[in-house]
């Protein structure tokens, strides 16, 4: 596939077989977008599942399911012994 940066974000809407991402956070470019083509509608679906998956928040939402599900199996909160169990980050409902 080929990828090009946010100059050419036109030409990602008029590829059938492609898709966008935005990154935010940088200090030299507050946001960056990229544009992704990709070698058919299956292989963009694979990327844009694998990046989702790969986000902080959905890290973080399974990091929280699996420390309830271990707390009701065990009755014990498995990241009270790091210290951190009390942090927002690993509240539901906080970021």
């Amino acid at each position: 596939g080929r990828v090009w940066g946010r100059e050419h974000r036109q030409i990602c809407q008029d590829l059938p077989r492609a898709f966008s991402l935005s990154l935010a956070g940088f200090i030299e470019e507050p946001e960056r977008k990229y544009c992704f083509e990709c070698a058919n509608e299956e292989q963009c679906q694979e990327w844009v599942e694998a990046l989702r998956r790969a986000s902080y928040e959905f890290l973080r939402r399974s990091l929280i399911f699996y420390r309830n599900e271990i707390q009701k199996m065990t009755g014990k909160d498995p990241l009270e012994q790091y210290g951190i169990s009390e942090e927002a980050r690993f509240q539901l409902g906080t970021q």
